[in-house]
């Protein structure tokens, strides 16, 4: 592989590991898939078809979207492989980055990530894609731990544009920015956040199931209604606005006040504004209304802006198949 296309290892051969080498395979890159569990030739030679055969049903769903043709599905897979885990040294030795992707046990990541960074150059970046054990409770077991981090994916990894960085207390920040080109030279959206349990996605995703599930509990309304509900109202607004952009949009006095209503009437904290909405409404910082809120809107042409998001929107109907004509009156 060439320098802006650089090998890639993935530290397992489970769901995010091939779901990583898809998404990589398909940008161009070669991956090496290394199976970190010992077994015998017939039991690694039935996880490589198992993965492969995944890998290969992805594509051809892929294929199937527009996203690509047949032929160029067997071109893809072709850059895939699996390695079984006494070739760990040798497969490692030509990686370009690291991704572990083993299961959600934290002395099984120590132990495979000590193990493969005695097997990479000293520069050669390793990530870890767990999303709930934070970075510096494994960087001590890895040689160099200035070019180690979090890297989550959201699944399916192939698909999810989002993924989640998050560094450690000493981590290099050119690793950082290594991470995040790398990332958008394969179509991603890298963000960076801080080493805190839950990062962004599943920090709000836990809140919202939770209370999508206690409104079943509660006889709120059906699990249908309520994902009804979320998918052409939430959803629908978040797909063109972020939580934030959107709380600027409709003014933060109105989540003020909405808060501080729900906290009462329902009787729980859960719904208690925090700290910084109050601070906004008390420095009158409330949105696009204001110039200002979470964001900075100085100097942006509103109109315009509100247009763009509008737009979106109206894609987001058609999508949908909700877009109309109007309803004319006819003589």
């Amino acid at each position: 592989m060439t320098a802006d296309r650089p090998t890639i290892a993935c530290l397992g051969a489970g769901r995010m590991g091939r779901g990583i080498a898809v998404a990589f395979a398909y940008a161009g890159h070669a991956v090496t898939m290394i199976d970190v569990k010992a077994r015998s030739a017939e039991q690694f030679s039935k996880l490589e078809a198992e993965a492969l055969d995944e890998v290969g049903k992805t594509l051809a769903s892929l294929a199937r979207f527009g996203l690509l043709a047949q032929d160029e599905a067997k071109t893809v897979i072709a850059r895939v492989s699996v390695i079984p885990s006494q070739d760990m040294a040798a497969a490692l030795a030509g990686a370009g980055l690291v991704f572990e992707g083993v299961p959600e046990v934290v002395e099984l990541k120590r132990e495979v990530l000590a193990a493969a960074s005695k097997c990479v150059g000293p520069d050669i970046v390793l990530a870890s894609t767990t999303s709930t054990i934070l970075v510096d409770d494994l960087s001590g077991a890895v040689e160099h731990p200035e070019r180690f981090l979090n890297v989550h994916w959201l699944n399916p990894a192939y698909l999810i544009p989002l993924v989640e960085i998050s560094p450690g207390a000493v981590t290099d920040p050119g690793v950082i920015a290594q991470v995040k080109t790398l990332l958008e030279g394969i179509g991603k959206v890298p963000v960076v956040c801080a080493a805190t349990p839950g990062f962004i996605v599943p920090r709000i995703q836990l809140l919202a199931m939770n209370e999508a599930a206690r409104m079943v509990e509660e006889g709120v309304a059906t699990a249908e209604d309520i994902d009804k509900a979320i998918k052409y109202g939430f959803g629908f607004r978040y797909a063109t606005m972020g939580l934030l952009e959107f709380i600027d949009w409709g003014g933060g006095d109105i989540l003020y006040y909405a808060s501080r209503y729900l906290e009462g009437a329902l009787h729980s904290d859960r719904y208690r504004a925090p700290e910084v909405v109050t601070t906004n409404m008390r420095d009158g910082r409330i949105g696009m209304r204001s110039g200002t809120g979470f964001l900075d809107y100085s100097g942006l042409d509103i109109d315009a802006y509100r247009e763009k998001r509008l737009a979106e929107m109206v894609e987001l109907l058609r999508h949908f198949g909700l877009a109309r004509r109007p309803v004319l009156d006819r003589e």
